[in-house]
């Protein structure tokens, strides 16, 4: 994204099954720490939540982050399944174009001109909590991803508690 003191690089970390935004960070730079400190941020996510990590398939393009030595080793460490898509092919993670062009229509597009990193992060961060928890979604029969993850969770009994009871115990 284009800012007036330069450009500012934002990832996303999404969950493929209710679509929600687990973790995501603005940096001034492409490097590998964007893309790792967005997963840092999913994984805390989801042990906060009391989800185990182990089993999980991460999906990505070839981006150079994706495929660094320091990424794939901490998605090794944590048990964490690397699925890199084919060269050249947008549909192995059409889940995450999709999301990145929704970010640009409901955020670059709109609220720009950018002042600084301070500002895109201050606009994704309000963005992010409005896409999870208000935002509707056709893939989950029009819910928020938060709601849809809670009724998967008590539809299923599971001992994790919802994403709603964790929410309340912070504030």
């Amino acid at each position: 994204m284009p800012t007036w003191v330069g450009f500012v690089y934002v990832a996303f970390v999404l969950d493929l099954y209710s679509r929600r935004i687990v973790g995501w960070r603005v940096s001034s730079s492409l490097r590998t720490d964007l893309a790792l400190d967005a997963l840092e941020h999913g994984i805390w996510t989801r042990q906060h939540e009391g989800h185990q990590l182990a089993g999980l398939v991460h999906h990505s393009d070839r981006g150079v982050q994706y495929v660094s030595i320091r990424y794939s080793q901490r998605l090794e460490e944590l048990g964490i399944v690397a699925s890199v898509g084919s060269k050249g092919d947008s549909y192995d993670n059409a889940a995450a174009e999709a999301l990145n062009r929704v970010f640009k229509t409901e955020v670059i597009h709109r609220h720009g001109p950018w002042r600084s990193q301070e500002h895109v992060e201050f606009e994704v961060l309000k963005w992010v909590d409005w896409y999870n928890q208000r935002r509707l979604h056709s893939w989950s029969g029009h819910l928020p991803p938060i709601e849809y993850e809670n009724l998967y969770y008590a539809a299923h009994n599971e001992s994790t508690t919802t994403v709603e009871e964790h929410r309340l115990t912070l504030h």
